[in-house]
This record gives C-alpha cells, structure tokens and sequence, in this order.
C-alpha cells in the first residue's frame, strides 16, 4: 500500500493529474513515489524514495502524456527506496499495487525455475512477474487477469498497463479499495476519492473479484468469470472540506481545535429535539451482548464504550482487536451485535472481522467517517461520525467523534432498557448541546501544555497511568504521543504498577495520569504517591480540586461520564502535539504510518 491513482485522456496532459492525485493521498502516509507514463509509444518509469514533490521535481517539465499510472508507498516488502517504490515492469507488464501477495515466495520460486529475474525485493514485482507470464502464456488479458485471481493469495488493488495495448489501463480488485471515476474526456482510477475530486465526483466501485478495462471514452468492467457486469454510477455529494491547514502550523493542530465543531456536529442530528432525537439511535434492546471491534484509536474508543455499556447501562459488553478476533472463538450468535469502528471504512483487519461475523449472519452495526468506504457496505446499519477530512496520520478529531457517537448510543440504550432515567438523559443532552462552553477552555491552555512539553520532551520513556475509564484515556494519550513524537510511551492500569512496572520508575521519569472517578481516584492518588517517593515527574488531568505541590495538575470541567470522555483526550492531544513539536518531528507524516491500514 499505500495509495494508487490513474488516469487517461484524448487530449489532457495527464501527469499533472497524477501528481495532484498522488499529493491529495499524502495524508494516508507513504515512504516512497513513482509514475509511469506514455511517452513516444513507450513507459517511462520514475521513481523515488521519499515525498511527492521529490518526485516532482525529477519529471522532465517539458514531458507530456495521456496515459499513467502513479503510487505512493508504504512499505511492506523490503526497504523504502527507489528500487521497491512502485511502478514495477516486467517485461510487457507495468504494475503498481496496493495489499500484500501472501504466497509470493512460492510464486517468485516458480517465476525464478522460469528465468524469471527480480530487480527488488517487493511482492509487487512478483505479482508483475506472474502477470507478465500469463499474458505471455495466454495472449489474453481476460484470461491473464483470471488465471492470477485464481492463483494468487492475499489482498491486490492493481492498476496495469500494457506494451502492446498502451491505450488501455487495466485495474483488477480484492480486498484493497479501487474507484473509477469518469469525467470529460478523461477517466481517472484512484485507491481513494480524494486523488479524484478535483476533476470529478462521478465513479464506480470495484467490488473483490471484480476488473475493469478503462480507455479513453469505455470503462468495461468484468466479474471473475469474464462476464461484463452492470456497476452503479456512484455520485460523491459532501464537500470535500477542512482540507486546508489556515494558519496552524500543522494539520494535527487544526484538527485539534475544529473538535469543538465536529463533536457538536456529529452529536446534533441526535440531540436537537431532546428525547425524541435520540431514540433515532438504533435499538440495542434486543441483543444480548455487544461486541466491538477496532484498531489503534478506533479500539480505545471501543474501550470507552465498554466502560459505559457495561457501567452506565448494565449490559454485557467486550472489545476486541481486530487484528486478533479472527482468530478467536468469538460465541457469535444472532442475539450478539458486533460494532465495527474505522475512521477511513478500509481498515483491512476490521474488514476481515466485519466479514467474518457477515459469513454467520450476525447483526452489525458500523461507527465509520468515510461515506462510501468499503466498510459501508458490508454493515448492516451505519453511523457516520461528522469529523470532516482528517489530514493528520494520528487521529483526533474523528477519534472524539467516535467517542461522541458511543456515548450517545449508550444513552439512547439506557434510556430505552431504563437504567438511565429520563432527567438524567434530558441532562447529558444538555451537556452535549453546550459542549463547546466546555471545550473551549481547554483547547486555549497553550502555555500549560508549552510548559509540560517544555519538561517532557527529551525523555525517552513516559508512562501514562489510570483506572477503569481513566486506564482507557490513558492508552490513547501514550498511542498519541508515541505515534507523533517517537517517545516510548505505555500505558498502565494504574493498580498494576506494583506488580513489576513500578522498577522502571527512576528519577525525573515523567508520569502521565488522569484521575476523574470519585469512587477510584483516593487509589489512583495512592499509585502517584508511590511513583513520585522514586523521584517521577507527575502530571495530573482531573475533574477534582486537588492542591497538591508534588503533582502539575489540569483540571478539566466536572461532568457526567459521557461528557468526561470526550474532555480528558483533550489536554493528552495538545501535549502530545507539543511535544511533538519541540521534538521537529514531521506532525501530519510521522515516520513508518499509514493513515489507512490496508493491510493486514
């Protein structure tokens, strides 16, 4: 992975196109670029390590073309440099790929008996190879194309071009996201709606197993058995908005601070006519149990949820890594809904979970950002958080949008099965519609965060610490500033630091805590106590007066639970953000990440 884009004109000079394509998918977060292109009835490939305009600026600006395919990569096979970076040619085949062959050793074992030769170390040239060997073999696209779906294991987003048909590209589809979208006199391909939107918002979805033909005026598109199907022509309405960085340095930080839009935005729909509203929530009364599952940010949401399901609403609640819950004996049943949290809809191990649970005709239900993202479609029901376009790789504001979202299908659970009451209810969605007074203060601490940041920075170790929903915050506030600032930072149940942790403490190690259950937090205060006596550094968000010289303290408004959830993540962004900062660490692209994980 990590993103493809395409495109073929009769008249357009296409390889601005591509470059546009490919800078509208930087945020997804890559190590590498390339571009083959047609010129003077031959591929000319370009390829680099690192960014796009790297890439750029290598073009010869007097070059023109009207077929291409471009990349950006995130590295699976083999190292980030200009020999794996994608395109990859093998003989009559050009290829540029997102997924991972999971049989490629085998299939670059047969290639090599055939005297076949490989340049890189990639899956990608591999797949090229057995491309090239059909269609050798074959003298048939439509026959090469199905003969490597059927020998091929793992997840491919491919887009080919051909020597002898370089007024065709070719796109083949499973498991990875690939779009066609159609304008005048030109069709373009793409792993994401974003590279496309600037020159058009018509387009269609490959679905798994599923090729296409694409010229200049055709898109023809094949199921497996080479029959051409009918797609729907999909039309994208919403704006592509929040896009633009204004004047923050960085995306992240803008991000930060549009929250106190995108969690009133993604909460109203729910909240605007009181009672009525949120019962427009699904009804989770008739289940059982609920599962969740999720990676990284999306899981620590669920692990909010858990907390309020379980706590608040007296129903049984699990959450899961999506990562792992395949390969669980998970005791699914029709009376069990399984919730699916993703910010961009294509995460591929939540997708892989998502289609386990569709394999047994359970009931599911999706927390998703991105509309019209494979996850979409697989669900059974969806809500949309209203986050708007995250730009930055580590995830804020669609993170508290899910959070939002949770605790407002929490309520409407309580409400309906009665453990919440009707004042009650009544009060949060009263603290939902003021949720902005609440915020607010807490994004304009600046020089609070400057000051701890200022502390923390050069360490290399930090620990975050917390009980029962506060252990939950703390995980997202380590993942935080270890995504962004290369800190090793882990999170602990802060009961649990007796219990070997506790021997890494030394002096000046700084501690993280949040501390906002009345019931838990005289023992959270206990574990502080005893970190400090080993000369930690103590940093404490909580909705308590604590005075307190041993501790630097942020106090965050007293709140109900569901409320709480969204405020303790706030002071956890920015200090992270800024110790990121002082650190000069590339924010929005940090080193090795992927916005969307669409691999396994």
């Amino acid at each position: 992975m990590c993103g493809i884009v395409g495109a073929i004109s009769k008249n357009k000079n296409i390889l601005p196109i591509l470059i546009t394509g490919l800078k509208n998918l930087e945020y997804r977060g890559y190590d590498s670029a390339g571009i083959a292109y047609l010129k003077n009835k031959k591929i000319k490939i370009t390829k680099v390590a690192g960014k796009v305009t790297n890439l750029s600026s290598k073009l010869n600006k007097e070059d023109t073309s009207t077929v291409g395919i471009a990349h950006t990569r995130w590295a699976t096979h083999g190292s980030a440099n200009s020999i794996n970076a994608h395109p990859h040619k093998v003989n009559h085949i050009t290829i540029v790929h997102n997924g991972i062959i999971e049989n490629f050793k085998e299939l670059k074992e047969m290639l090599i008996s055939l005297n076949y030769k490989f340049k890189s170390t990639t899956d990608t040239e591999v797949a090229a190879a057995l491309l090239d060997f059909y269609y050798d073999k074959f003298k048939d696209i439509n026959k090469t194309i199905t003969e490597f779906m059927k020998n091929v294991k793992g997840s491919y987003a491919i887009s080919m071009l051909i020597d002898n048909d370089l007024e065709s590209i070719y796109v083949l589809k499973k498991e990875s996201p690939l779009i066609i979208g159609t304008a005048n006199n030109m069709n373009i391909i793409a792993s994401d709606i974003r590279a496309i939107l600037k020159y058009t918002n018509k387009y269609f979805i490959l679905d798994d197993f599923e090729y296409a033909k694409i010229s200049t005026d055709d898109i023809t598109i094949y199921n497996k058995d080479q029959n051409i199907i009918n797609k729907k022509l999909n039309i994208y309405q919403d704006k592509d908005d929040n896009t633009s960085k204004g004047n923050y340095k960085h995306y992240m930080l803008k991000e930060i601070m549009d929250q106190k839009d995108t969690i009133l935005n993604t909460a109203l729909p729910f909240i605007e006519k009181g009672i009525i509203s949120i019962l427009n929530m699904p009804d989770l009364t008739k289940y059982s149990k609920i599962d969740i599952v999720g990676c990284g940010t999306a899981y620590h949401a669920g692990l909010v949820a858990k907390y309020l399901f379980r706590e608040l609403t007296n129903t049984k609640c699990d959450v899961y890594l999506a990562s792992e819950y395949r390969y669980e004996n998970n005791f699914l049943n029709k009376d069990v809904l399984t919730i699916f949290i993703s910010q961009s809809g294509e995460t591929a191990d939540t997708i892989a979970a998502l289609k386990l649970v569709k394999e047994k005709a359970c009931p599911t239900l999706g927390i998703i950002n991105v509309k019209n993202s494979t996850m979409t479609y697989l669900v059974d029901t969806c809500l949309y958080t209203k986050a708007g376009s995250e730009i930055a790789v580590a995830s804020t504001k669609a993170y508290t949008a899910q959070v939002t979202l949770l605790a407002l299908l929490v309520l409407s659970h309580g409400y309906r099965n009665k453990t919440i009451s009707k004042s009650k209810t009544l009060q949060i969605i009263d603290e939902f519609n003021n949720i902005n007074k609440l915020i607010t203060p807490l994004l304009k601490q600046k020089e609070r965060y400057i000051k701890i940041a200022n502390s923390i920075y050069k360490e290399e170790n930090i620990f975050y610490i917390g009980r029962g929903l506060d252990y939950a915050f703390s995980m997202e506030g380590a993942l935080k500033l270890k995504e962004i600032s290369y800190i090793h930072s882990e999170a602990y149940a802060a009961g649990e630091l007796k219990h070997g942790t506790i021997s890494l403490i030394k002096k000046n190690t700084p501690v993280l805590c949040s501390a906002t259950n009345d019931k838990l937090n005289s023992k959270t205060i206990s574990n502080l106590k005893e970190v400090i006596a080993r000369g930690a550094k103590v940093y404490l968000i909580t909705n308590n007066n604590y005075e307190d010289e041993s501790f630097s303290i942020i106090n965050i408004p007293k709140t109900s639970d569901f409320i709480k959830t969204i405020l303790v993540i706030i002071p956890y962004q920015l200090i992270a953000y800024y110790t990121a900062d002082l650190r000069g660490t590339d924010i929005d692209k940090p080193k090795n990440l992927a916005k969307s994980v669409t691999v396994e």
